[in-house]
């Protein structure tokens, strides 16, 4: 079987696992499974991007030995095929609010020193308005440029349900006088989405997956959208970030944790936004979603929750009241379908 008959197999397949970019599909062909990752066309972009995963992945490969190997590249009609990986998502055995495999914080410790290992000539080309190498308060203007971006090309659609949910007019200016006191630190690659759908473990092993979003920054960033995305329990979040002090050099680790907070204040303050409109969006819809329903509800209280207080606000917003907002906005919708 060719790897374009592999595609076709793919594409007549519905289980497809899907993230917000691409669709994985498991095939089997004559030398065992692989996985075919196929573009979601149309999907609104909600982060940062700099790289083409199918560069990125053999650039690593040499020194990242937790990430699956680009197999084969098709461009018109576009799909990649990655190297299987054996194992359990760790999102199916171990959910937020439960315990993760007690290897799990080492080897996510292991890898962002891996990818501080890359040599940056090794990398594909970044562009030449990139902030300089580091830059990190330009970077962190990056990262907000992009959520102010998607803020304002949303909020006149969604400025009823932000509203609702407290977000304000202005949600970034809380970070403007932060960016200025982050400490310059040589960038390294950054994977910028590990959280527990991208980690296959196996026989007390981790990979990660899903290199579409990584970046050339801050390994502080890394740290914090880890942290953000993961929801450790305390005990875990605190060997996670021993076992990363531990690993890390030096250079990488002046007043890390002052800017670590400061970029979880990105982190919280994004997801309350993006979340905001990816969920309402699958609500409307009726799926498929990502978790239970009510699972989400809890989630986006949380979410918006943790970035409030960088607000200013202290009264948290109560699970009833994103469930009602939300089934609010699903109702006057689908009255107008």
């Amino acid at each position: 079987m060719t790897w374009t008959e592999t595609y076709d197999r793919a594409r007549s397949q519905v289980d497809a696992a899907a993230g917000y970019y691409n669709h994985n599909i498991r095939v089997e062909v004559e030398s065992g499974p692989v996985i075919v990752r196929i573009p979601i066309h149309g999907a609104d972009v909600m982060d940062l991007r700099l790289w083409r995963e199918e560069d990125l992945l053999p650039a690593i490969a040499p020194y990242v030995i937790q990430a699956p190997r680009l197999l084969f590249l098709n461009k018109d009609p576009a799909f990649q095929i990655h190297q299987f990986i054996p194992g359990d998502v760790l999102n199916d055995i171990a959910p937020r609010g439960t315990a993760c495999p007690p290897h799990v914080p080492d080897d996510v410790a292991r890898l962002l020193r891996q990818l501080a290992d890359v040599p940056r000539d090794k990398l594909p080309p970044i562009p030449a308005d990139w902030p300089a190498d580091g830059d990190s308060a330009g970077f962190g203007r990056r990262l907000a440029g992009i959520t102010q971006w998607i803020y304002d090309t949303f909020v006149d659609e969604y400025r009823p349900l932000f509203d609702r949910f407290g977000i304000p007019d202005d949600p970034l200016t809380a970070l403007d006088r932060m960016w200025p006191t982050l400490t310059s630190r040589p960038f390294v690659c950054v994977h910028a989405d590990v959280h527990r759908k991208n980690i296959i473990v196996d026989d007390g092993t981790s990979v990660f997956l899903d290199w579409e979003l990584a970046l050339w920054g801050d390994p502080v960033y890394d740290l914090a959208v880890h942290l953000h995305k993961m929801t450790y329990l305390p005990a875990e979040e605190t060997v996670l970030l021993d076992h990363w002090q531990a690993a890390m050099p030096a250079e990488y680790l002046a007043r890390w944790e002052p800017d670590l907070d400061g970029y979880l204040g990105h982190e919280r303050i994004k997801s309350s936004i993006v979340d905001t409109i990816r969920y309402a969006q699958l609500f409307v819809a009726g799926g498929p979603y990502p978790y239970p329903e009510e699972d989400m509800i809890r989630s986006m209280a949380g979410k918006l929750n943790a970035a409030r207080p960088r607000w200013g606000m202290t009264a948290p917003i109560g699970l009833d009241d994103v469930r009602a907002g939300f089934a609010d906005w699903v109702a006057s919708h689908r009255s107008h379908s």
